[in-house]
């Protein structure tokens, strides 16, 4: 459960640091976005830091939870409803983390 709820902190870091930008450059919100965004972004390269296993690894497996968690950003903050498509996506990225994550060391 550790290493999801890793994946889940890292993944919220980086789509945060990601999102504020494009507030600003997109939908003309104010430059001082920058300034959290980058602090977001930085917290999201420590946090992969903390992870056990090698970082090859470690960027594979993180595919899976980003992905789940894009889509549910796009439902949440974006108001748009995830397709039965982006849900099978995330059901075999998901299956593609939790076989790299918990192979047998």
């Amino acid at each position: 459960m550790k290493p999801f709820l890793l994946y889940l902190a890292t993944a919220l870091a980086e789509i945060v640091g990601c999102y504020l930008p494009y507030l600003w450059l997109r939908r003309q919100g104010s430059p001082w976005l920058l300034l959290p965004a980058a602090l977001s972004l930085a917290l999201f390269a420590w946090l992969l830091t903390l992870h056990e296993a090698a970082s090859g690894r470690v960027y594979a497996a993180y595919g899976g939870i980003y992905i789940s968690v894009a889509l549910c950003w796009l439902w949440l903050v974006d108001g748009i409803r995830p397709s039965w498509w982006d849900l099978a996506g995330v059901a075999v990225s998901l299956s593609g983390m939790a076989i790299i994550l918990f192979q047998p060391r």
